[in-house]
């Protein structure tokens, strides 16, 4: 049995194997137990202090390096710090100051160092500017240049660094190399960026760990931490929190936002970038600006913090005119305990901080945590999540159901206690002890082989599609190449349709295991409107018959006991077209499918759009012409009437019918029916009216696409389909002659996927089953 870890008072069990290895749960609140108060916090020998120092030499006092790097981190800090300094018989003190804290954009906030009156030993100016991700890498570089020079003259015992920024990473990494102690505040805690790998990076560096949640320690055990190195502290910053509320706020409110702004009726709005998805934070953050306009509060906006992207963010208040609109009042930084004061008593906090989900807790203030940089933090039940922040009414309404409630205070980050069991953490570590790490692994089993069938098995889709001729079923890897496809005629009826498909999925899953394929779900594609939500079929084309509010998720989730996705053939082309063709990482596109009908998709911000009522992309419906034929919809003059391959047949019979479609070169059986192909051949071979046929539909089309350049200003349409070659031209014809100039440099190209409905079915299981967060 291992041996019980070191506690300060009562010892506690050790955790059993199953409970370390066997993976810890996060539940929405989680009260920290196991922090100590009172008599507790004392050894019970209190003499066994007294040897620790001895053995450290001739009772010689611990030499703290305490390194801070940015507002949010002194604010940590700051706390341990004063209680260092409250015992100098025990321990130096020596500050380091470096990252922004010395840069004036953002409030060149190493003066609050000072006037908390602590001496600075030394300033590192260790920022490249540039706010983009190889600025980050370089300032990493720059601070690992700079710190070896700086530790090697102030030789402290131990350093003590905190979180997960990039600047505190060179800290670590300097020390480590240096044969410095490193006591690591805030590890084993998961965020949702990049954070997280710094932050267990730190983690592997350091050799002392002060935690602040019961989660928090064990992630840190199972990352194989010594586990008498790590202390269940609570969050320093809480220490000051939970006795600052009761102080003279309203001078502190009305400094900050105004004479008329009462205590409960403003928002407090923090929002960083994430640096693994720039590009998104940016907008969400446009849209949380947007969402604060127009529910017009009272809004104190503080600036990003320096990662990649807060320079485009700091663009984006400026374009929206937040420094001079009179709700806003935008400052690059707040004096903790005025925060303290603004965040207790503000009718809401909104924006991706950690501050919002760790530290306005205690005062039971409502917050809004937007998008995924705060997405594995334990929470109170005071924070609403809004992870896919992408739209300004989402944000608006989260603000409605959130500001001005009052929630319970939450204590899972501390009891306020935090500052006296960290320094009775430090006066108990030996410096005789040896500098190298351990690491407690857990007990390897014996070595277990494994098939080599299964390392190479294929992960595969189960696609369906249901033509208005073909029932198609295919087996397709993840990518997009088809290992098998079967095909069979649509049957007339239900009962034969529904049984027909059942039956060929059955037979392809079997085969798919004789491939070596492991089939992870079922897509379909059918035309006519669905709902996808629910896997219903709402109304079919005339082409399949007998195909209303039909469940097609349920019979084949219940036989093949898959999950089961289904949608519209249009929307699965555009799908193939982002997964696996040419809109492979556009933001905004349409695809146009012709076929025997005309249909599409519409991706928008890389998401497909079905509308309110799952109508969205009926592209063939676009209504060109006030007195054109006649269309299978019910209406006349739209796109499918002209340049569908039923519309191309509908000519083709007429000119053959009038004995005016055959030209030297061509024939028709008598048992062969006259379609779209034979009007097109006849043009080919010079059928001046098969060609005015085919201009004529080209330009139908040709006039849907500039409406559609107009409506959605896409980057790009990509016409799919049997007829899509034959179109292109005249399409392009078209919209130089008849569109905006400013859309006219949009590319209009042919698909070069085979089978965009296959593909597309295959790419909506593909696409959720394999992505690790729903």
């Amino acid at each position: 049995m291992p041996r019980p870890r070191k506690t300060f008072g009562a010892p506690r069990p050790w955790p059993s194997l199953e409970t370390v290895w066997g993976g810890v749960g996060r539940g929405r609140e989680q009260p920290i137990t196991g922090f100590l108060s009172g008599d507790e916090l004392y050894f019970k020998d209190v003499s066994k202090r007294k040897k620790v120092m001895e053995k450290n030499g001739n009772n010689r006092k611990l030499r703290v390096c305490v390194a801070t790097c940015n507002r949010a981190d002194y604010s940590k800090l700051a706390p341990i710090m004063f209680g260092i300094k409250t015992e100098p018989e025990f321990f130096e003190l020596d500050v380091v100051v470096l990252g922004s804290h010395l840069i004036d954009d953002y409030g060149n906030t190493y003066r609050m160092i000072e006037q908390d009156d602590f001496d600075i030993n030394t300033r590192l100016h260790t920022i490249v500017r540039g706010e983009d991700e190889a600025a980050m890498v370089e300032s990493v570089g720059l601070a690992l240049v700079k710190l070896p020079d700086v530790l090697n003259r102030l030789k402290p015992d131990i350093m003590i660094v905190h979180g997960d920024r990039f600047d505190a990473l060179a800290l670590a990494t300097s020390a480590a190399l240096m044969n410095i102690r490193i006591l690591h505040i805030e590890g084993g805690e998961v965020s949702g960026t990049i954070d997280d790998s710094i932050r267990h990076a730190i983690t592997k560096l350091a050799h002392y760990h002060v935690c602040c949640t019961r989660s928090a320690e064990q992630h840190l055990i199972s990352m194989c931490e010594d586990h008498d190195r790590i202390l269940l502290a609570g969050c320093p910053s809480y220490d000051k929190l939970l006795s600052a509320k009761n102080k003279d706020y309203m001078s502190v409110i009305r400094m900050w936002l105004g004479d008329d702004v009462k205590s409960k009726d403003y928002i407090v709005a923090l929002q960083h970038p994430v640096t693994t998805d720039i590009k998104h934070s940016i907008k969400m953050f446009e849209l949380t600006l947007d969402a604060l306009i127009s529910f017009n509060k009272r809004t104190l906006v503080l600036f990003p913090n320096i990662d990649a992207g807060s320079k485009e963010m700091v663009r984006v208040m400026r374009k929206k005119g937040i420094e001079h609109h009179p709700n806003f009042r935008a400052v690059k930084h707040v004096p903790f305990d005025q925060f303290i004061q603004l965040v207790a008593h503000a009718g809401c906090m909104i924006g991706n901080s950690s501050c919002g989900v760790r530290e306005v807790g205690a005062f039971g203030t409502p917050v809004i945590n937007l998008g995924t940089r705060q997405i594995g933090r334990e929470t109170g039940e005071n924070v609403l999540h809004v992870r896919d922040a992408d739209t300004q009414d989402k944000i608006l309404q989260a603000l409605h159901l959130q500001f001005g409630k009052q929630y319970p205070c939450s204590k899972i980050y501390g009891d306020g206690n935090a500052v006296p069991r960290i320094l009775k953490f430090l006066k108990s570590i030996d410096l005789q002890e040896p500098l190298q790490k351990k690491f407690c692994f857990p007990p390897v089993k014996e070595n277990i082989s494994q098939d080599i069938d299964h390392i190479l098995e294929t992960l595969s889709a189960l696609a369906v599609d249901l033509g208005g001729t073909n029932l198609r079923v295919a087996i397709v890897g993840m990518k997009g190449e088809i290992v098998k496809k079967y095909t069979q005629f649509n049957p007339k009826t239900y009962e034969e349709r529904i049984n027909l498909i059942l039956q060929m999925c059955v037979e392809a899953a079997a085969e798919a295991v004789k491939l070596n394929c492991r089939i992870l779900g079922v897509g379909i594609s059918t035309g006519g409107r669905v709902n996808p939500r629910e896997g219903i079929v709402l109304h079919s084309t005339k082409l399949i018959q007998e195909w209303n509010s039909v469940d097609l998720r349920t019979p084949l989730s219940d036989t093949l006991h898959l999950p089961v996705w289904v949608d519209n053939d249009g929307n699965c082309a555009a799908m193939a077209e982002r997964k696996f063709g040419q809109g492979k990482g556009l933001e905004n596109f349409v695809t146009l499918i012709t076929g025997t009908g005309i249909g599409g998709g519409i991706i928008h911000q890389h998401e497909l759009i079905h509308g309110s009522s799952f109508c969205a992309a009926e592209l063939g419906h676009l209504v060109v012409s006030l007195d054109g034929p006649d269309c299978s919809c019910g209406s006349h003059g739209c796109i499918e009437a002209y340049a569908s391959g039923m519309a191309l047949q509908r000519e083709a019979k007429k000119l053959h019918d009038e004995d005016l479609l055959l030209v030297e070169g061509m024939s028709v059986p008598k048992d062969e029916a006259v379609g779209a192909l034979h009007l097109i051949q006849a043009a080919k071979l010079g059928n001046a009216k098969a060609q005015s046929i085919l201009r004529t539909a080209g330009t139908a089309l040709g006039l849907g696409v500039v409406n559609i350049l107009h409506t959605m200003n896409p980057s790009l349409v990509i016409l799919s389909g049997v007829l899509a070659s034959h179109y292109i031209h005249i399409v392009k014809d078209v919209i130089r002659q008849q569109a905006l100039s400013s859309v006219q440099d949009v590319d209009v190209v042919v698909s070069d996927l085979v089978d965009p409905a296959l593909l597309g079915a295959a790419s909506m299981v593909l696409d959720y089953t394999t992505r690790r967060i729903y």
